[in-house]
C-alpha cells in the first residue's frame, strides 16, 4: 500500500499528516534556502555538521562586517514546529535569523535537530544538547569553527526559540544549570510563545489541530505531546511541565524573557511558565512581554508588521543589555 491509498493515522492540521504505512507528509517548512557568504542582506551564513552519526547539524550566521577586536554575543537558536516540522534551512527560519543577527549584531547558531515522529522525543533534546556542547567546545579558542573561535563572546551566550524551540531552550538551560557549561556563561534565554503542558492536571482542553492520534488523552497535555513523546508520564513530565521539575530553581542563566501573544492558544502556558519560574526559588530575573491582537508565532509570518518589529526590538534589547 503506497501513501496515496494509505489512510491517515495522525493529522496535525494544517502542518503534518502521518499515514498508516508510516509515510510522513510535512505540509510546511520543507523548503531549503542555501547559505550565502557576504550576502546583500548584510549577514553571511554557512552550514556545519555537528554529529555525523545522528545527522545533527546547524546553520551559522554572522554579520558581514565584524570588528576583529570586538567579540559578539552568541545566540543558540532552536526552531519551532511542534518537534515535527521545519529546520534552520527553511525560508521562515533562515530569514528570521538573518534579520535577528543583523539587528542585534550577534553570532548565531541555528540547530537542526531530528524530528518526530520518525525520531520521537527525547531525540530533539539530545541533539540540541549535543549541539550546545559543540558550541561550548569552542570556548578558549578551541574547536574547529572559526566564526565561533574568532568572533563569539562565550561570556555572553544566550539560548532562544519559539514554540517547541522555546521548550527546548528552557530544558537545556535547566540541564546546563545542573551539569554546567565549562567556561561558558549562559546569560539568558528567550522563549517565544513557548510550548508547555496545560496549567492544570484537570484541564483536558480541545486538541482542535489534531484529528486521529492517540485516543488515550491524558489530562493536562495535548495529543500531539503524547504523539511526539510516547514515553512521557503526561502532566507530571518536567519536560512539558516546568512546575513538575524539582531542578527548576537551578536554571542555568541569570535572566529569562518570556514572550506571549494575546490570541495564541499557548498564551496561558507562557504566563504559567513565567509565574512558575518566579516562584521556584531561582535567583535570576524573569520578564514577560505580551503582544495584543496577535496569534502564535505571528512574527515569523508577518516579519515587517509593526508588532513584529516591536517584538524583535525587545529581543535585541534583551540580548544586548548589559
Amino acid at each position: 500500500m503506497d501513501s496515496t491509498t494509505a489512510e491517515v493515522a495522525y493529522y496535525f492540521a494544517p502542518f503534518l499528516r502521518v499515514y498508516t504505512d508510516g509515510h510522513v507528509e510535512r505540509l510546511q517548512g520543507t523548503d531549503v534556502v542555501p547559505p550565502a557568504m557576504n550576502s546583500e542582506t548584510g549577514v553571511s551564513s554557512k552550514d556545519v555538521v555537528i554529529a555525523s552519526e545522528t545527522g545533527v547539524s546547524a546553520r551559522l550566521f554572522k554579520p558581514n562586517s565584524v570588528n576583529p577586536e570586538k567579540r559578539l554575543p552568541l545566540l543558540v537558536y532552536f526552531h519551532g514546529g511542534g518537534f515535527s516540522l521545519c529546520s534552520p534551512y527553511c525560508s521562515i527560519y533562515h530569514d528570521y535569523l538573518t534579520s535577528l543577527v543583523l539587528e542585534a549584531n550577534i553570532i548565531a547558531v541555528s540547530v537542526d535537530y531530528r524530528l518526530a515522529p520518525e525520531n520521537p522525543l527525547p531525540a530533539a533534546y539530545e541533539d540540541s544538547w549535543a549541539a550546545l556542547q559543540w558550541v561550548v567546545s569552542h570556548c578558549n579558542g578551541q574547536g574547529s569553527e572559526p566564526w565561533l573561535k574568532d568572533h563569539a563572546d562565550f561570556q555572553r551566550v544566550f539560548l532562544a526559540g519559539d514554540s517547541a524551540g522555546g521548550n527546548i531552550s528552557h530544558n537545556l538551560a535547566v540541564q546546563a544549570g545542573v551539569e554546567g557549561l565549562g567556561g561558558v556563561k549562559l546569560q539568558g534565554i528567550c522563549v517565544v510563545h513557548p510550548y508547555f503542558g496545560r496549567k492544570s492536571e484537570d484541564d483536558v482542553g480541545n486538541d482542535d489541530n489534531t484529528n486521529g492520534g492517540r485516543p488515550d488523552v491524558r489530562p493536562g497535555v495535548d495529543n500531539r505531546w503524547l504523539y511526539v513523546c510516547p514515553t512521557t508520564s503526561g502532566f507530571k513530565d518536567p519536560r512539558c511541565n516546568p512546575a513538575a521539575d524539582e531542578r527548576l530553581w537551578r536554571l542555568g542563566c541569570s535572566k529569562v524573557l518570556v514572550c506571549v501573544a494575546e490570541k495564541d492558544g499557548l498564551r496561558e502556558r507562557g504566563w504559567f511558565y513565567y509565574e512558575t519560574l518566579g516562584k521556584s526559588g531561582w535567583s535570576g530575573e524573569v520578564e514577560i512581554m505580551e503582544t495584543e491582537g496577535e496569534g502564535h508565532v505571528f512574527h515569523l509570518f508577518k516579519p515587517s508588521s509593526e508588532k513584529a518589529v516591536t517584538l524583535m526590538k525587545r529581543i535585541v534589547s534583551f540580548i544586548n543589555q548589559e
